[in-house]
């Protein structure tokens, strides 16, 4: 009589699940990694020809903000808010661009997980 796996529509049944959920297990370790890397690494934006630096970490935290003191004008705060948002929305651009490249590496053809990340 035939084994019943639950598989028997599958050629080689079970062995090929088994090896689907090893894949599995292994790409899940790699994107953990993948992920603890990028939330260590640090993202850098400049503004305004360089006279506002943002630095972030991978986690979006904000690790430092360097200002030109010659931008710094009393009669013109609008000018420097400007450029520290303009700074850190580009450090932000950077890492979600880098996290998406990143993760979409590690599993080719799937669409990036249909969008999950």
């Amino acid at each position: 009589m035939a084994r019943r796996n639950g598989f028997s529509g599958f050629p080689g049944g079970g062995a090929n699940m088994q090896q689907l959920l090893k894949q599995a297990q292994k790409m899940q370790q790699q994107m953990t990694d993948m992920s603890e890397q990028l939330d260590n690494a640090e993202f850098e934006a400049t503004s305004g020809g360089g006279m506002v630096t943002v630095k972030i970490a991978g986690t979006h935290e904000v690790k430092s903000i360097t200002i030109n003191p010659q931008v710094v004008d009393p009669d013109d705060v609008e000018m420097l808010q400007d450029l520290i948002m303009a700074a850190f929305n580009e450090a932000i651009r950077k890492c979600t661009e880098t996290r998406e490249q990143s993760m979409n590496s590690l599993a080719p053809g799937m669409g990036g997980f249909g969008g999950l990340l």
